[in-house]
């Protein structure tokens, strides 16, 4: 049970780090499509360099062994950022299908979290 743990753990892991760092980067270089999004959605330009960074510092605190208090404060930040902007599409009347991508980080950031390893916890289980 145990290896089958870590595996779901390192694939949710690493396809969100996937997941953060394409889409930190694409707001950190500012791309023209993000802009437009971000612009659409509300926010300020320079919103998508705070996010961008931010994406960037948990996942390396993510992936880094130790440190599990930095880690919850990751996996929280993922967790509102992501709800943060699956509402912010709600609320400017988007489809369904802009909110996929939030939604499926979401979900590997539950799953990422849920089955970490007892050295990667807060409180060893």
């Amino acid at each position: 049970m145990e290896k089958k743990n870590r595996i779901i753990y390192w694939i949710a892991t690493i396809w969100l780090s996937l997941g953060m760092v394409s889409s930190g980067i694409v707001q950190l270089i500012k791309m023209k499509e993000e802009v437009d999004m971000i612009n659409h959605l509300g926010y300020p330009e320079y919103f998508l360099t705070i996010i961008g960074v931010w994406k960037m510092l948990g996942v390396i605190a993510i992936l880094v062994p130790k440190f599990p208090l930095v880690k919850e404060w990751a996996y929280a930040g993922f967790f509102f950022a992501m709800t943060g902007a699956v509402i912010s599409h709600v609320s400017s009347g988007d489809s369904a299908m802009e909110s996929f991508g939030p939604v499926l980080l979401i979900v590997l950031t539950v799953v990422s979290w849920y089955f970490r390893p007892a050295d990667r916890r807060l409180i060893q289980a």
